[in-house]
């Protein structure tokens, strides 16, 4: 189970380039600002970014981080800004930020609500900061969503990690990712670790979330676009489907427009 990328990347990694370079052009805006993880997307994205010569600013928002996390994120930031002269950083501490909201909000009775509020808080969090770079700079936010996450099994943030300008990588399935940061030699350390949000605290991926890895994700959301699927799955692909469908369903609501009541005419 799961997808081996075929992407052509060196004409991928062209093609996006291009179409940011573009899409900046006819947005009249300055360049770029991406937040960095230490994650394989946002370390594809910034590099897509850099490579079109517009400034591009990576923003470290570390929120109570596991050192792994933030190392990662500078390791990467220091080899982008060595490869790019248009690339910058600033870190943003959003820790104390944090801290001081949690201490305001009322807590709930409801440990597992409780804890997905707080996480995705840490995302809005983020959010905010990026516009506020975006704004002062004249610069675009650009989204690391890949496709499986932002139109699979919806595992982001809305409002969060969901609010962006423009997603470079949306069109990307995680493999696709993967082959793309290794044709442009983002760190190996980065290349290798288990994919996390790391928006709770903790040292859980994001298998440990969603209870089947990208690669079984990427062949149920494959197996799911098909006309004529199969009808002899193993145990693990039935159980991988029902985990897809679930959570497709579940976040739909992230990936569909906002509903709008719409008023009759002879109401008006």
């Amino acid at each position: 189970m799961g997808k081996k990328s075929t992407i052509q990347a060196e004409k991928v990694n062209e093609h996006i380039v291009s179409w940011l370079k573009a899409y900046a052009n006819k947005a009249h805006v300055n360049g770029f600002v991406v937040g960095i993880s230490g994650g394989v997307d946002s370390a594809v994205t910034s590099t897509l970014c850099a490579q079109t010569g517009l400034p591009t600013l990576c923003v470290e928002m570390p929120i109570h981080q596991a050192n792994s996390q933030v190392n990662r994120a500078k390791e990467h930031i220091d080899q982008l800004k060595s490869r790019f002269p248009n690339v910058s950083s600033i870190e943003s501490n959003l820790t104390p930020i944090y801290d001081t909201f949690k201490a305001e909000m009322p807590e709930s009775n409801d440990e597992t609500k409780y804890h997905l509020a707080l996480a995705n808080t840490r995302a809005r969090l983020r959010m905010t900061t990026l516009y506020y770079h975006a704004g002062i700079h004249s610069y675009l936010v650009a989204g690391t969503g890949n496709k499986v996450e932002d139109f699979g099994v919806g595992f982001y943030t809305k409002y969060g990690d969901g609010g962006v300008d423009i997603s470079p990588i949306a069109d990307l399935m995680k493999s696709d990712v993967y082959a793309l940061g290794k044709y442009l030699t983002i760190p190996e350390s980065i290349q290798t670790a288990a994919p996390t949000d790391g928006l709770f605290g903790d040292n859980r991926t994001d298998e440990d979330q969603l209870g089947a890895s990208y690669d079984e994700l990427e062949w149920a959301m494959l197996e799911n676009e098909k006309t004529e699927p199969s009808s002899n799955y193993s145990e693990r692909e039935t159980e991988v489907l029902k985990i897809y469908h679930k959570l497709n369903n579940t976040n739909k609501h992230k990936m569909l427009p906002i509903p709008i009541c719409v008023i009759p005419n002879e109401l008006k």
